[in-house]
């Protein structure tokens, strides 16, 4: 679902701006984009690379902080693109020999757009970036008059990342002005620019009309998961169960190597199972000391943090409780929230119920607790 970059790439993602022409309460970049922020659609693009800097207006701090915290930089933006810019290379080391720079705004990038970039700078090239062909004919025009043709031959439209050398460009960014783009700023300091194939979907929302042309572009190219698990603990000595995140007075307890939590196990196997990434096991084996007793929030939190890195969301969880004893109706409400807070997901989105199996069997005889779970994923 992302490109995996070569070591020494580093992504800087330009989200500074108030994108006013959008529309909404919000800025473009922190509106809904079928169900994801446009901005968290972007960053998902650049998952597969090791560095990735992020920036953002000084008022968003807060807000970029709590969404994007611990998964790329975020510095704050300048009074200008290039300001912005600047301040992200700020943050690059010695380690770093090549950098990707992209539009927040555009939230549809393809693999193969990014690809292509970095095929061209690993072939030498000191830049890259980008472009389509202009196929329509072009007019020049005053007062809704059209007053002469303009020859297209030879005319692109831009779009971005645009990938560089980072020690060609580094440092024409001190005093850079207001470029367009950083190709004009890289044609200024006498850089040669390859272009790369772009793509219609890597459209920039710029009016309000672009979102609804993402979203067609989304259910056109929406990538949907299912995924189902299934886990059984034994009861024996105790006073109490963990279901859902929730402890709950009993008189047993749930035998397990971790706290044998068996709804949160199953969930978290069908979120694994959606994205093909085994189990719980193959992630957090059972030989390892280190998991005896562990909360099992942090397997669950793995599996929804492995599925957004995989440029996935979750679009919901159901969770059926097979037992006789205790009764989880009461705590339902309790266990959507807490798996919502765990997977970051509203909990409007997340069911949790319970059956029994009428007596038959070992949740019948209460010797065990059973549970079922599906999780449907989507990306795109």
């Amino acid at each position: 679902m992302s490109v995996t970059a070569p070591p020494g790439y580093a992504a800087i993602i330009t989200a500074a701006g108030r994108g006013t022409r959008a529309g909404g309460d919000l800025p473009k970049q922190w509106q809904s984009l079928g169900g994801q922020t446009v901005l968290a659609r972007t960053l998902a693009a650049f998952a597969g690379f090791d560095r990735v800097i992020l920036t953002v207006h000084p008022d968003d701090m807060p807000r970029a902080i709590e969404a994007f915290g611990g998964r790329c930089i975020i510095v704050a933006g300048g009074d200008t693109r290039a300001a912005s810019i600047a301040n992200a290379l700020q943050t690059l080391g010695d380690d770093t020999t090549h950098v990707l720079i992209h539009d927040g705004a555009r939230p549809l990038l393809p693999d193969q757009v990014i690809q292509g970039v970095i095929e061209a700078l690993q072939s030498g090239a000191p830049a890259a970036a980008p472009a389509l062909p202009v196929t329509d004919a072009l007019w020049r025009g005053e007062n809704g008059t059209v007053t002469e043709p303009t020859p297209r031959d030879g005319l692109f439209r831009a779009q971005t990342p645009q990938g560089f050398l980072l020690a060609q460009i580094r440092h024409h960014y001190i005093d850079a002005g207001d470029a367009a783009d950083d190709v004009e700023l890289a044609l200024r300091a006498g850089i040669p620019v390859t272009i790369t194939a772009g793509s219609e979907d890597n459209l920039k929302i710029t009016y309000p009309a672009d979102f609804a042309r993402a979203e067609r572009i989304l259910g056109a190219a929406m990538d949907v998961r299912l995924g189902n698990g299934f886990d059984v603990h034994a009861l024996g000595p105790g006073d109490h169960v963990w279901l859902c995140g929730v402890k709950i007075a009993h008189s047993h307890g749930l035998i397990g190597h971790s706290d044998a939590d068996v709804g949160m196990h199953a969930l978290t196997d069908a979120i694994y199972g959606a994205l093909a990434q085994g189990d719980i096991g193959r992630h957090f084996p059972p030989s390892d000391p280190q998991w005896k007793g562990a909360d099992s929030a942090i397997f669950l939190a793995h599996a929804a943090d492995l599925a957004r890195d995989m440029g996935f969301r979750i679009g919901n969880a159901d969770v059926t409780l097979i037992c006789e004893q205790p009764k989880i109706g009461p705590h339902a409400p309790a266990m959507m929230a807490r798996l919502a807070e765990i997977m970051g997901i509203s909990a409007d989105r997340i069911s949790v119920k319970a059956t029994t199996s009428e007596r038959l069997g070992f949740t019948g005889r209460g010797e065990g607790i059973a549970a079922i779970a599906t999780a449907t994923l989507l990306g795109g």
